[in-house]
């Protein structure tokens, strides 16, 4: 159980620690506080009622200090790393009544507003992350700097299920403007992508950079010049009201076009945001509490924390095997050349920082592959996201073959050939006579045994599975997939691997489609089988919205790539039965390569389905009328029911059969290797939410007060 799961705990109190320090200049004395938890860097220092408490306390003496003349000016830091991490998380998911939860924001607040009425100037040193509250405690000073290596700086709330609830909202807009406002509180936390500190010098939440060897040095000279008037940082007008309008509209029509109201932090955000211009500083705060305090409320909330849990505990994986078992690996072989294949190549090279070679059949097929690892790098390095060096050593260290025998010398090899059993079984006989007794033998299968595919080895245990998702640099999630015959020995290893490549790594049992090709598919399954009814293409594809799934059904054939899909659901159907539908309608789209969605009405925005391949799947019928498999024709809401009841049963199958430790293991999988929605907390809470777990199954698959507000949902 992760820690945002567990009871409630003691609050790790981060203390505010004040010294004086001299300032340059005969300016006179600066009271710095320091805010810090008393931990080691794996602990960021986080904001609860205690830690707000003894940082009001703080700031109240300071106040008094500043008002006998005994300081001229208040600084704000943290201690090495970080600032603040924001809010503490398991603290708020703890709060069981809205005035509780009132209060936390009018806590903040009240701290906080302390930096705006100190009665001198204030500033803060961001040395170190500033997320949430962190960064709050920066915006509400008078003038901020941030030292070079500060890993992050953002507000994420809204991805997390509330809103900026300690000034954010309000002051944000302030600084950058409306338009960058929501490029902070919304745009940014959709994409988890928060500021880098030139980024946030660039926009304006910061006024100076300095670089981390003596950044608290230049820091408190920098607030020496600013209290002698040799530096002025700059502050922009209000937009215009027009400027302003116009922004918030064009930005609630875009929040109608992505998430279409499934959930209700971005709108309050927004809210909040549209209210700023014109209403006073006391006007506005209260506005956050209030805000703040309904979403601390609401089960969207509470799965968004468990989620967050999930994500930030993934890094010690469930079922794992020792880490000492893991053997060395100084040379990776990857069957193919193909594209799957070159990803993996290259983010091997990146990331081990080990020679790798490829092999395919022709010397067309590799060059093809070496070709896609060269003008990938190229593009990293011309966009200023690679060292031309670090590049240069990438392609380096990457080769091409066509000669079996190269892999002669490899600890690991994966092969990324075409997903048909008999390839795979033929390219593991053929590796098992080349490579040494221990090397480790991995399998990029998406659903294919893993046993199966090994059953016919001399050493069958030496067989793993490791299950990339495409684009592979991007997809933070791995299914390790555990074999019959897999040695612990084999798991170690593809464990520590994955964890070198930065991603998240679950292990699941060796069964049809493992977790996210199998739920998924599901999914695509079930909504194509409503369209083969009756059911229209366009109702279908969209009546999945309230899920909050980062794409419509069809834009996400389109993405996986029609035949690929149309091959997991036929290879799924033979294994499992009858739950995954046949659809001709599907097999002819990809029989004629037709493409099954239309452009994007504008940047960033879904890709609808294209209303031309209605005709494949034969006229549309009226919701309700007897369809064509002799079953009434579903409206959006029947489809959607489909779906979840499909989910439900499915899922109740895959813990029967043991696919994984347990459900959390299914939602870490779908919120990182489906893009499942956040805010829902993966795919359990959800149906446990909405009833399908009790309905379905007869019981909950989370304990109630986990994912949700206790007793407050089915």
């Amino acid at each position: 159980m992760t820690e945002t799961t567990a009871q409630p705990r003691a609050e790790r109190v981060t203390h505010s620690l004040v010294r004086d320090v001299e300032l340059p200049g005969g300016q006179g004395t600066l009271a710095l506080v320091t805010l810090d938890n008393g931990l080691d860097h794996t602990k960021p220092s986080t904001l609860g009622p205690e830690g707000l408490a003894e940082l009001t306390a703080a700031l109240q003496t300071l106040q008094r200090r500043a008002a006998a003349g005994e300081i001229v000016a208040v600084g704000v830091t943290g201690k090495p790393y970080f600032l603040a991490a924001g809010a503490d998380l398991l603290g708020v998911s703890a709060v069981t009544s809205r005035e509780q939860a009132l209060e936390l924001g009018r806590a903040g607040h009240a701290a906080y507003e302390l930096l705006h009425t100190m009665g001198v100037p204030t500033f803060a040193f961001v040395n170190g992350l500033a997320l949430g509250g962190g960064l709050e405690v920066a915006l509400n000073c008078d003038y901020r700097t941030v030292a070079s290596d500060a890993a992050a700086l953002g507000l994420p709330e809204t991805g997390l299920g509330l809103v900026p609830g300690w000034g954010g909202a309000y002051l944000v807009p302030r600084l950058v403007g409306i338009e960058k406002a929501v490029d902070v509180i919304l745009t940014r936390p959709a994409a988890n992508k928060p500021f880098k500190p030139a980024e946030a010098l660039e926009i304006g939440l910061v006024d100076e950079l300095f670089e981390a060897a003596d950044f608290l040095e230049r820091s408190i000279d920098w607030a020496a010049r600013v209290l002698a008037g040799e530096v002025t940082p700059a502050r922009r007008e209000l937009d215009p009201p027009q400027v302003w309008d116009a922004v918030v509209q064009a930005t609630r029509e875009r929040l109608d076009a992505v998430i279409n109201a499934s959930r209700p932090a971005p709108y309050r955000a927004l809210d909040l945001l549209a209210g700023a211009r014109d209403a006073s500083r006391e006007e506005a705060f209260a506005a956050e509490d209030e805000a703040l305090a309904d979403l601390i409320m609401t089960d969207e909330m509470r799965s968004s924390v468990y989620a967050f849990g999930l994500t930030s505990s993934g890094k010690k994986p469930k079922g794992a095997p020792d880490k000492s078992l893991a053997k060395p690996v100084t040379r990776v072989g990857i069957v193919g050349a193909g594209l799957m294949a070159a990803q993996i190549a290259l983010l091997v090279s990146q990331r081990l920082g080990v020679p790798v070679v490829m092999r395919d059949l022709d010397t067309e097929r590799v060059e093809k592959g070496l070709g896609y690892v060269r003008s990938t790098v190229e593009k990293l390095v011309g966009r200023g996201r690679m060292k031309p060096e670090v590049g240069d050593r990438i392609v380096a260290s990457i080769s091409g073959t066509t000669e079996i025998g190269e892999f002669a010398s490899c600890d690991v090899v994966v092969e990324a050939v075409t997903e048909v059993m008999g390839l795979k079984k033929k390219v593991f006989a053929e590796l098992e006579d080349i490579v040494s007794s221990d090397t480790v033998l991995a399998t990029n299968t998406s659903a294919l045994s893993v046993t199966e595919m090994a059953s016919d080895l001399r050493h069958p245990e030496r067989v793993v599975g490791i299950h990339f998702f495409n684009p592979v640099a991007q997809m933070p999630l791995v299914e390790v997939v555990n074999a019959e015959r897999t040695s612990d020995e084999a798991l170690a290893t593809a464990f520590a691997i994955t964890k070198k490549l930065r991603k998240t790594a679950v292990l699941v049992a060796d069964r049809p489609g493992f977790v996210v090709n199998r739920l998924l598919v599901l999914v695509m399954g079930k909504v194509v089988e409503a369209v083969e009814n009756g059911t229209s293409v366009e109702v279908a594809d969209t009546a999945l919205s309230p899920l909050g799934f980062p794409m419509p059904t069809f834009e996400l054939f389109d993405l996986v790539g029609p035949a690929v899909g149309l091959h997991v659901l036929t290879s799924l159907r033979e294994d499992l039965g009858e739950r995954f539908p046949r659809s001709p309608g599907l097999e002819k789209l990809v029989a004629d390569g037709t493409r099954v969605v239309a452009d994007a009405p504008g940047r960033g925005l879904p890709k609808p389905v294209d209303p031309a391949i209605q005709t494949v799947f034969g006229e549309a019928l009226p919701a309700g009328s007897e369809g064509r498999a002799g079953t009434p024709v579903l409206d959006a809401a029947g489809v959607l029911d489909s779906v979840l009841t499909a989910l439900t049963v499915e899922i109740g199958h895959m813990l029967d059969e043991q696919v994984v430790a347990d459900p959390s293991q299914i939602d870490l999988c779908m919120i990182l290797g489906a893009g499942w929605g956040f805010h829902t907390g993966g795919i359990t809470p959800y149906l446990d939410r909405t009833g399908y777990s009790e309905q379905v199954l007869g019981r909950r698959l989370l304990p109630d007060g986990v994912a949700n507000v206790p007793g407050g949902s089915a």
